[in-house]
């Protein structure tokens, strides 16, 4: 990465006299799901401000973007690199970090996130990276993404929360659970779905499992005090048996799904939820996402 800063302004010369929006558009990595379009938005919005005002300003920018104000927008902020992966500025959480090389950090999975967006500038003039970050807000570390542009030696990028997971993930994790539950003992692989810090376990992501035959929950990745109890009558807040048809689906049809109200562990609200569910031997696998 140390030749970016020599090639990087050459590379960008004739990609920033582009529109912004093109610019980010094709080299988009990781477009925004459905499920956080109006983020997604405001996120582009302030990049885009962010960008036109360091083009305007040059570097006295920088200070800006370190200052709760114009370039702050509830949770999102912007923050800037230089073509060595030292941070420049920061109006948020990366604050204390400012001054420093990030090239090396990783996130919470081991992702060098910011060696990726140097190396995505350098390649594209912008783009966007999923990682996971901490959000003061809730004291968690959630999935977080990314849009980020150059602008001359300077990368500006600006985040959103994404913690709700996608129709696709929910489904992706279902059928890892499937998986696990085909190929381990069903001990081993309650104990892997019940892992708080497992890969089954994900913000607003989880895997359950009852007994068709007992009822019984036998596990629960964000409840863990339902596990062992008979919840052929559990309700949700319409007072829907949840359980007892999810139960009805599988002794039908093996798979299918529900929807119902249920508490979101991310963001602690009762929210609408539809939760894929599939039939493995005497046992039911279910996993949901929330739906905004």
């Amino acid at each position: 990465m140390t030749h970016a800063k020599f090639i990087l302004p050459l590379v960008l010369a004739g990609v920033l006299s582009m529109p912004l929006s093109p610019v980010l558009a094709a080299a988009d990595t990781g477009a925004p799901t459905t499920s956080q379009p109006a983020e997604a938005a405001r996120a582009r919005a302030l990049l885009d401000r962010a960008v036109r005002h360091m083009m305007s300003a040059g570097d006295r920018a920088l200070s800006a973007f370190s200052r709760a104000g114009e370039f702050t927008d509830g949770d999102l902020y912007v923050y800037a690199l230089d073509t060595r992966g030292v941070l420049l500025a920061s109006g948020g959480a990366s604050y204390s970090f400012i001054g420093r090389d990030m090239l090396d950090y990783r996130d919470p999975d081991g992702k060098p996130l910011f060696a990726e967006i140097l190396d995505g500038a350098l390649k594209h003039g912008g783009g966007s990276i999923e990682y996971r970050w901490l959000n003061l807000q809730r004291g968690t570390v959630e999935r977080k993404i990314a849009y980020y542009q150059a602008v001359g030696s300077r990368i500006l990028a600006v985040g959103y929360y994404a913690p709700r997971a996608t129709p696709e993930q929910a489904m992706s994790v279902l059928w890892r659970a499937v998986d696990e539950l085909k190929r381990n003992a069903p001990a081993a692989a309650f104990a892997a779905f019940n892992d708080i810090n497992g890969s089954f376990v994900r913000d607003d992501t989880y895997v359950f499992v009852v007994g068709i035959t007992d009822r019984r929950m036998h596990a629960h990745g964000a409840m863990p005090r339902l596990i062992g109890r008979n919840v052929a009558e559990l309700r949700d807040v319409d007072g829907k048996q949840i359980i007892d048809q999810m139960l009805n689906i599988v002794s039908t049809a093996d798979a299918g799904g529900l929807d119902y109200k249920w508490r979101n562990p991310v963001t602690g609200e009762i929210e609408k939820k539809h939760t894929f569910v599939r039939r493995v031997g005497d046992y039911m696998v279910g996993v949901g996402y929330y739906e905004p």
